[in-house]
Formats: C-alpha cells, sequence, structure tokens
C-alpha cells in the first residue's frame, strides 16, 4: 500500500512504525473472509482491510478522528484473526493499537460514551472497587427491562454480563508465596489479575494447587493488579502503560524463572511488553526480559513430564481469540486435556470470536450478542458435557447463552491431576 505520510511525521517513531506496517499490505483481501465484524455485517469498512485504509486516511491527515472513522474502529473486536490469514505479514495489532491511542488523544465522545469508558477503565482494573461495582450492578439488575424499554442497550448488557450469584473472593490465590510440593522445580509468578480474579477467583486457586503438586513455588505478587490491557485496548495509552511498568517491577524483583499467566486477553498485551514499552529507555531492556519469560498455564505445562491423570469428560474446546491468534497457542491446549484423559471436539467456525474481546460486550454488545449466539449454536453442534476455554472474557460470554458448564482448561487439569472436583460441574 501506497502512503505518502511527510518526512516531518515520519520523524515520530510512532507513526513511522504504522508507515512500515501500512505498506506491507497488498489488498489482497483474504482478510475479509476471517473477520467477524465483516462475516456479520458485510461492509468493507468493518473489515480489516477497509480499516487500514480509514487509519492510513486518518493518521496521514494528521487531523483529529472523524465520527465516521470511529465508528468503524470501535467495531474492531482486535480478535486478531486477519494476522493469522494474511499472508503479508501486516501487524495489525501494532496498527489498531495506534489508531486507537490517537482516538483516544483527538476525537471527543458523546458525553454518556465518555463516561462509560471512563467507568469502566476506573474499576476493571482495580480488584476492590470492581467487586464493589459488580454488587452495585446486581442491585440495579432489576431495572434492565427498564433501560431496554426506554432503547438504552449498553447498560441492559452490562448487567446481564453480573454474574448469579456472585462468587466469594477466594483466599487460596491472594498474593503470597506457596510453596513446591516435594522436590522443588522451579520458581513461578502467577498474574494475580483484575477481572478474572473477581469474576472467577478459582481459576487460579486451581492453577496454584495443579503447579505446586508438580514441584514449582507460585509467587502471587498481587500489586501488579491489571496487565494494563484493559485500558491498552481503549486508546488509554498513559495508564496502559503504567500498570505494564508496574507488573514488570513486581516480576522482576519476584526473582522468577517464568511468568504464568491464565487469562489468554492478558498474556498477549503482557508478550508484546517489549513492543509497548520500546521507546521508555528506563523499562525497554526489562520488558523484552519479562515479555520472554511469559507463558501462558498451558504454554507452560506442555513442557513438563505430567503424571497419569483420571479425566474422562466430552469437551468442546473453545480457542479464545488472543490464545489462537494472538499467541499462536493452538494444539498445546487439546493436546493437555486428551493426554489427561477427556474426549475433545474442536468448535466449528472456531477462529470467529465469541464477542467478548476486553469491553467489547458492553461498548458493542448488538454485535456481540450476534457472535456469542452463533458460537454457542456452533457448540451445542457438538453435544458437549463441558466446554473448555482459556479466557475469563469468553468464560463470562459464552456463559451467559449456555448452560453448558464451562470452565478454564487449568480447572479441568487440576482436576484431572489429582485436585478437587470443580464446583461447575456439580
Amino acid at each position: 500500500m501506497q502512503t505518502a505520510f511527510t518526512a516531518e511525521q515520519l520523524a515520530t517513531p510512532r507513526i513511522a512504525e504504522a508507515n512500515t506496517i501500512l505498506r506491507k499490505c497488498v489488498h489482497c483481501g483474504f482478510c475479509t473472509a476471517t473477520c467477524p465484524t465483516y462475516v456479520l455485517l458485510g461492509d468493507e469498512l468493518d473489515s480489516p482491510r477497509g480499516r487500514i485504509y480509514l487509519i492510513k486516511n486518518m493518521l496521514e491527515s494528521g487531523q483529529p478522528a472523524t465520527a465516521g472513522t470511529v465508528k468503524h474502529l470501535d467495531r474492531c473486536l482486535s480478535c486478531l484473526s486477519c494476522m493469522t490469514t494474511c499472508p503479508s505479514g501486516v501487524n495489525y495489532m501494532h496498527l489498531i493499537d495506534e489508531a486507537r491511542a490517537h482516538v483516544e488523544e483527538t476525537y471527543r465522545r458523546p458525553l454518556f460514551e465518555r463516561l462509560l469508558r471512563n467507568l469502566l477503565a476506573l474499576t476493571m482494573p482495580r480488584p476492590g472497587l470492581f467487586r464493589l461495582s459488580l454488587i452495585a450492578a446486581k442491585l440495579a439488575s432489576p431495572l434492565a427491562p427498564v433501560a431496554r424499554a426506554f432503547g438504552a442497550r449498553r447498560i441492559p448488557a452490562l448487567l446481564d454480563l453480573v454474574p448469579r450469584p456472585l462468587p466469594a473472593p477466594e483466599r487460596f490465590g491472594q498474593p503470597g508465596t506457596y510453596a513446591a510440593q516435594g522436590m522443588k522445580k522451579g520458581r513461578v509468578a502467577l498474574l494475580m489479575g483484575c477481572v478474572q480474579s473477581v469474576l472467577d477467583p478459582g481459576i487460579n486457586a486451581a492453577t496454584i494447587r495443579l503447579l505446586t503438586r508438580l514441584g514449582f513455588e507460585v509467587v502471587v505478587a498481587g500489586e501488579e493488579s491489571c496487565c494494563g490491557s484493559l485500558t491498552h485496548h481503549m486508546g488509554k495509552e498513559h495508564d496502559a502503560l503504567a500498570r505494564a511498568r508496574r507488573s514488570i517491577d513486581q516480576w522482576s524483583r519476584a526473582g522468577v524463572d517464568h511468568v504464568i499467566i491464565t487469562a489468554s486477553g492478558c498474556g498477549t498485551p503482557i508478550k508484546d511488553y517489549g513492543h509497548m514499552l520500546r521507546l521508555d529507555p528506563a523499562y525497554a531492556e526489562r520488558a523484552q526480559e519479562i515479555s520472554a519469560r511469559a507463558s501462558d498455564i498451558t504454554e507452560f505445562l506442555s513442557g513438563l513430564d505430567l503424571p497419569e491423570a483420571r479425566g474422562g469428560l466430552r469437551l468442546a474446546y473453545h480457542s479464545a481469540c488472543s490464545m489462537q491468534h494472538g499467541q499462536k497457542i493452538k494444539q498445546e491446549p487439546l493436546q493437555l486435556l486428551r493426554r489427561a484423559g477427556f474426549t475433545v471436539m474442536e468448535v466449528p467456525e472456531g477462529h470467529l470470536c465469541c464477542g467478548s474481546a476486553g469491553t467489547y460486550n458492553i461498548l458493542q454488545p448488538e454485535i456481540a450478542t450476534r457472535l456469542r449466539d452463533r458460537k454457542v449454536a456452533n457448540i451445542q453442534k457438538l453435544a458437549p458435557e463441558a466446554i473448555a476455554t482459556g479466557n475469563i472474557g469468553c468464560i463470562t460470554q459464552i456463559g451467559t447463552g449456555t448452560k453448558i458448564p464451562i470452565l478454564h482448561t487449568v480447572e479441568l487439569l487440576d482436576w484431572a491431576y489429582g485436585g478437587p472436583r470443580p464446583e461447575k460441574l456439580a
């Protein structure tokens, strides 16, 4: 793709990188076939290729983003399916990140939109505040039909995602050091996280139980809180980078061999810390080191010699977009579950997003609901006893559309390798 940035613009590192990415695009359109929003809406501007044109024009002009451009960029899920398909190696992830930062810096959204986005950015990365907001949302849930009657969409969508009942706080998994059982094989840090630690604290507990039984000392720093991914995808770069720096500080001090991540939506940006902080001389090198040590829990377990297991359920495996497209982890979870004795089936149209995508199911509820319903229909064709996946966002999103139990992969592996039967299977 030809670009027309000025020499002055290209002197800015962020624009120079965007220019390099844009010039790799050859307009082939392969990305349109695997883009969820294009598959649903059929609008070229809601495809990666269309958005690339919009980003190019927006950045070249150097002007504030327009409402028309923002509408189509906001509809992007950042599922990164286009990057899996692209034959030219276009790094759409870095390009859409730059575009969102530009939108956040230059575009003034309508008042309600600003308030909602700021509320999400304030509460969701802070576990204590997030839990209080869920309690308030639960109390307000009877008002959802009233909001729908008046044509509001986002408030009911937010209220529908509140778990009922709200999980009790899990003491096992709180910040601290958890000793290895038997001979110690290593020391790892576990990302405590923000949303997951509130919505489903049993995931971290299952991870600690499994890792300590396998001989690993587990450190939960806790003070790192959110990894920065939520605000990063909203274009709030100052907040996202501050959270990334705090996480790096915590894990660097912990003296660990690996950083274990159980939410694939966090894993993708953490593995990209080296890029996100490349222009920060105080953190660039350390960010690359942390990114190199980061592993999804299934990625880490795949490198271990595991004992005999006792699985047996018929599972549908949903591969989160951030897992298969963002981190290129595809076979490891399937192989682990099968080695653990489970019968595992892959979901048809598995490359398409379920509609969660961080805050997307709140900010774009209509598209998110259509994607969820499509995903659930494909899962139900398999008639599984349970669903396995590796991302809290997917667990929450898919769980609102089906009564089939949906669990994190590590909860099933913990059970198969000697842990308690997950309560969700009761």
